[in-house]
């Protein structure tokens, strides 16, 4: 018989949380615990608790029920308007989390910490690419670089291992999450179609022609676990992306294709400012086509569609580490997009319809 495994997924409601806990229920030997800011329903296997963990008393009250875990996957994120103000909240979270929950569990085996290229500085211009787990860190501040620096004095002497999973951008279904390329590219297409208009890359047009890779959710939810399970993964970073590399200039007329739709040259046109104004089409849009009843502010990552659109240079990272350790999991960029657009479209969160 198996030992027991019990994963805490922390921000659990997000896009790389979701997928997570939806693979962890597909492998069937694992019992799960949700925490998010928000309260979700209890599902098969799966336990959710709504918890602040910004706040230690309430973290450490929420959770000291949770003697059983024995794997903490933490994927939670709280945005901030600049890079110095991400430290502290994202700091205490990851302590305020390990904290309560190591001092409950007494089988703790492994921490599991998502980072992204920030840690090689993708976020701030032009870097080293590719860029490779083993690559000097930059000048702070950076929290992904505190919160690893914590975790790793934390664990030092302890019986529990790390590992720290790096995607690239990553796509999949999630609704509220201000992160979701995916979505981003979906809703801008749909209101693209509603109007009769072409589609139009809208970002830098440098980033059109420059080299990028993704990183699909169900795959990185793969390596997540292979990585924290994996003996020879012990206390290791490791780049997770989908093993392809891109152009916009060659990805945006599949992307039109996959809504119908012809392709015009690209215009430099800031998401934030020119869809601000969309959310009446939206609604109007919801009641035409009979889509679930989201809200335009829960479909809308305008501001993170513009941070990603205006990478005038090449964003990727060389994965080979993770395929020496043993993971070989690959997903072509192009099939991802089109396999979430038809998940979209199957969830009537857009249009399956044409407007013909």
């Amino acid at each position: 018989m198996s030992a027991r495994k019990v994963a805490a997924v922390v921000g659990a409601q997000g896009v790389i949380g979701r997928n997570l806990v939806r693979h962890l229920q597909s492998l069937g030997d694992w019992e799960i615990v949700g925490l998010s800011r928000r309260p979700a329903a209890h599902e098969e296997r799966v336990r959710h608790i709504s918890v602040d963990l910004l706040d230690a008393q309430d973290a450490e009250a929420k959770l000291r029920c949770l003697s059983d875990v024995t794997h903490i996957f933490y994927a939670a994120y709280q945005d901030r308007p600049g890079w110095s103000e991400l430290v502290g909240p994202n700091l205490a979270m990851l302590v305020n989390v390990v904290t309560a929950i190591e001092a409950a569990a007494s089988n703790l085996q492994h921490v599991s910490l998502m980072q992204g290229y920030k840690v090689y500085g993708a976020h701030l211009g032009p870097f080293k690419t590719p860029a490779r787990e083993s690559d000097a860190g930059h000048m702070p501040p950076e929290f992904n670089i505190d919160q690893q620096e914590w975790l790793e004095r934390r664990q030092s002497g302890k019986a529990w291992s790390w590992s720290a999973i790096r995607p690239s951008v990553v796509c999949g279904y999630a609704i509220g999450n201000p992160m979701n390329l995916a979505m981003v590219i979906a809703i801008y297409a749909s209101i693209t179609k509603e109007l009769g208009l072409p589609l139009r890359f809208p970002g830098s047009p440098g980033a059109y022609n420059s080299l990028i890779e993704m990183t699909d959710a169900d795959l990185l939810a793969k390596a997540t676990v292979w990585a924290a399970t994996e003996p020879k993964c012990r206390n290791e970073a490791f780049n997770i992306n989908n093993g392809d590399l891109f152009r916009w200039s060659e990805m945006w007329p599949e992307i039109a294709r996959a809504f119908d739709l012809d392709v015009a040259p690209p215009l430099p046109m800031p998401l934030e400012d020119v869809m601000a104004d969309k959310e009446p089409l939206w609604d109007a849009m919801v009641a035409r086509h009979d889509l679930a009843a989201n809200s335009y502010a829960d479909v809308s990552s305008w501001h993170f569609g513009d941070f990603v659109f205006r990478w005038d240079y090449d964003v990727i990272a060389d994965g080979s580490k993770a395929r020496r350790y043993g993971f070989h999991e690959y997903v072509e960029s192009k099939a991802m997009f089109l396999k979430i657009f038809d998940d979209l479209k199957a969830r009537r969160v857009i249009p399956a319809i044409s407007n013909a």
